[in-house]
Formats: structure tokens, C-alpha cells, sequence
């Protein structure tokens, strides 16, 4: 193609793909369920819950916080100055496709380093209020694993965009661009195949009457569900959750052990209804066409930021440090995103059910159970929620039972 347009093709395409994104994003979230009364946590939760709640954050937050930002600092700061390229040459392999990996694999290893003591300050105010029950050799191994799948898909990322680039110079956004969108939906779909399994063993649900009930409720629901998957959660946390991950042949309903063993009955079938909620939307898929636009974007604004420059392997740290600065800067609504999903699972679970009152004993029974934040920081809560706090979300059952004839009193007597 000519000179000219090789150099507007790039800025028209990312002002499209922006576009679409935002009109994506815009039509396809349910930005409006119901209207909700200003959430109060005094209503449900005692002053004994809300001081537990709030010790923990007050010992973990500091630890968890630096740990996130000396994750950030570590890539950014490497990237954005001459010591990237320096480690490059320090590494003294010929073969660019073999220095590359090995410099992404070290970047992520030095990262898991820095972050090393906050990370078990942070492991250790988790097990001192019992949310955490594993030993320090599936700990220590969790993080090894963690670092190693990562850091493959960082070299892969890169090692496939600068062999693009070297091969098309010009041009080579394009085809990077199309191979960045089916890496996203190639991952989203085998994420439940080859990621999950690392970390958790998954067994078929024992037949028996809540296992019927579930398939039960699936089956009214008008969603198609061949198994009930429980996930061995119970040998690192006490949390309570459930989840469902993948799309199509792979799409997959998860419970943890310890909310089947925890949770009463009419709770956790609250809890499955809200993650066939997110199966009869199809949120998986959703939110991997969302990627798949988000990733074709950022391979072009890549292209923008660093044309033909792009070839360069000594440049890798540079390219890690954008992809950090890139994900981090998407954050806040990606959550806001993910927090409007949430919520559409919950209101599918209560339209399901019929059961506010539950619902509302289920919200609070998770949130003390897993500790969780009830009022955070705004910046927390843009940065890091991708779910709404638990008052909201009982507020929001409250809501829905008032609507419809079932109201909920406040679970704590004034």
C-alpha cells in the first residue's frame, strides 16, 4: 500500500475501533435494573461485623496496596527508562526470540521478588483472621505457577508482535491486531481447560436433592447445563463463591466446597441462580468480544505509540511497561462494567427465585464469611470492584422485594 496511506490507516482504525468499543460498552451493559435506596450497611450488619470488617482492611490495605503499586512501579520504571534496554543487552543471546522470552520471564521474576514481603504480610493478616488456610508450600507454589503462566503469555505477546513487526514493518499492526483478537477468544474459551485446572481439582456434584434442584432450576431457567462442577477451595480459603467461566463446549458452572459445606441450602441455590444468570446472558462471551475489541484497539494505538520501533527486541521492556500502563489505566471500567453485569446476575437470581428474604440473608452471610469491604474508598472501589459492595447488593434485593410484595426488614434489630 502507499506511504500516504500507511500513515492515516492507523489513526482512522483506532478512532473506529474506539468507536465501536464505546458503543459496545454503551448499548450492551444494564446500566438500569431497578431504583435502589442509598445503601446502608448499620441495616444488616452489626457493629461487631462492621468493626471485624474494618480491622481487617485496616491491617491488610497497607500491605496489599504496596504490593500493587510496587507491581506496577517495577515494569513501568524498567520500560520507561534506558535499564530496559541494558538488561536486554546484558542477556547476550544472538537470537532475539530467545532473549526476549528469557527478559519477560526474568522482568516477572524480579516483580514476584519485590513483592515477595508485602505479599506474605499480606498472606499472613488473611490467615490471622481465618480466610486463609493453605500452607506456605501451596502459597509459595501458587505464585511459581502464577508467574510462570503469565510470563508466557507476555513472551508469547511479544515475541509474536515483534516478529510481526520485523516481517511487515509498516503494516505489521494489521495482522497483529486480527492475531491479538483470536488470541483473546482463544484464551476465554480454554481458560476453564488449561488455566483453571493448575490451581484447582473439579469433581462432578454428588447426585442427590440439592444437585436435581440445581438442574432443576437451570432447566426453568432455559439454560443448558450438563454438570454441577465443585472446585476444592477449601484446602487455601474459607471464602464462599461460585462461578461460571468459559463459552460454548466449554462453559462451565463452578461451586466452591466450602459454600455447599457452609452456606444453607436456600442460600447457595441464591448463589447458583446468579451465576445462571450470567450464563443465560452470555456474559462470558460478552465480555470476550469486549477483549477481543479492547485488544485489537490497543494493538493499534501500540502501532501509534511506536511504529516501526515496534521491531525492536531491545525494546521489550518498553512494550511490558505499556501493556502494565495500558490494563491499569482500563481498570476502572472494566469494574464499572463488570459491577453493572453483577448487579443484572443478581436481579436474574431474584427474578429466579422469587426470594428476597434469602437473598439478603444470602448477601450478608458472604460478606461476613468472606470479610468482605463493605464502604470502600471511591478509588478502591473505580480501581479494584468488580463486583457492587454487598450493602448495595442487599439493597438492591430489599428493593426488589418491596416492588413485588415480599419486603425485607433490616437483619439488625434496633
Amino acid at each position: 500500500m502507499s506511504e500516504p496511506a500507511a500513515r492515516w490507516a492507523p489513526p482512522v482504525v483506532a478512532v473506529v475501533l474506539a468507536a465501536a468499543l464505546v458503543v459496545v460498552i454503551v448499548i450492551t451493559t444494564p446500566w438500569h435494573l431497578i431504583d435502589v435506596p442509598e445503601p446502608d450497611a448499620t441495616l444488616d450488619f452489626t457493629a461487631a461485623e462492621i468493626a471485624r470488617q474494618n480491622a481487617f482492611r485496616h491491617e491488610l490495605l497497607p500491605w496489599s496496596t504496596t504490593s500493587w503499586v510496587l507491581s506496577l512501579l517495577v515494569p513501568l520504571v524498567i520500560g520507561f527508562s534506558p535499564l530496559g534496554r541494558r538488561l536486554y543487552d546484558a542477556i547476550r543471546i544472538r537470537r532475539w526470540y530467545l532473549a526476549v522470552p528469557l527478559l519477560v520471564f526474568g522482568l516477572g521474576l524480579l516483580a514476584s521478588v519485590v513483592t515477595l514481603p508485602t505479599d506474605v504480610m499480606a498472606e499472613r493478616v488473611s490467615r490471622k483472621y481465618g480466610l486463609s488456610v493453605q500452607d506456605w508450600g501451596l502459597w509459595t507454589r501458587d505464585r511459581a505457577v502464577n508467574w510462570l503462566l503469565m510470563s508466557l503469555a507476555l513472551a508469547v505477546i511479544a515475541v509474536g508482535l515483534i516478529a510481526l513487526a520485523k516481517r511487515f514493518r509498516t503494516w505489521w499492526w494489521l495482522p497483529a491486531a486480527i492475531a491479538g483478537a483470536v488470541l483473546v477468544l482463544g484464551v476465554s474459551y480454554a481458560y476453564p481447560v488449561l488455566v483453571e485446572p493448575r490451581f484447582n481439582e473439579f469433581t462432578s456434584m454428588p447426585a442427590g436433592p440439592q444437585r436435581d434442584d440445581f438442574m432443576k432450576l437451570a432447566a426453568d431457567d432455559g439454560v443448558p447445563v450438563e454438570d454441577v462442577l465443585v472446585a476444592d477451595a477449601s484446602k487455601r480459603t474459607t471464602a464462599l463463591n461460585a462461578y461460571v467461566s468459559g463459552f460454548g463446549t466449554t462453559r462451565r458452572l463452578v461451586v466452591y466446597d466450602t459454600l455447599l459445606k457452609d452456606a444453607p441450602p436456600a442460600q447457595v441455590r441464591l448463589v447458583v441462580a446468579h451465576e445462571l444468570g450470567h450464563a443465560a446472558e452470555d456474559d462470558v462471551l460478552h465480555g470476550t468480544l469486549i477483549g477481543v475489541l479492547g485488544t485489537a484497539f490497543a494493538v493499534v494505538l501500540l502501532r501509534l505509540l511506536l511504529g516501526a520501533r515496534m521491531s525492536d527486541p531491545r525494546r521489550t521492556a518498553l512494550l511490558l511497561a505499556l501493556i502494565v500502563a495500558g490494563t491499569t489505566l482500563a481498570a476502572p471500567v472494566q469494574n464499572l462494567v463488570s459491577r453493572r453485569i453483577e448487579a443484572r446476575a443478581d436481579y436474574h437470581s431474584l427474578r429466579l427465585t422469587n426470594d428476597p428474604g434469602n437473598f439478603v440473608a444470602m448477601q450478608h452471610g458472604l460478606a461476613v464469611t468472606n470479610i468482605s469491604g463493605l464502604n470502600p474508598r471511591r478509588w478502591r472501589y473505580w480501581m479494584f470492584a468488580s463486583h457492587p459492595t454487598s450493602p448495595e447488593r442487599i439493597a438492591m434485593g430489599r428493593a426488589w422485594g418491596a416492588e413485588h410484595g415480599t419486603p425485607v426488614p433490616p437483619l439488625v434489630q434496633r
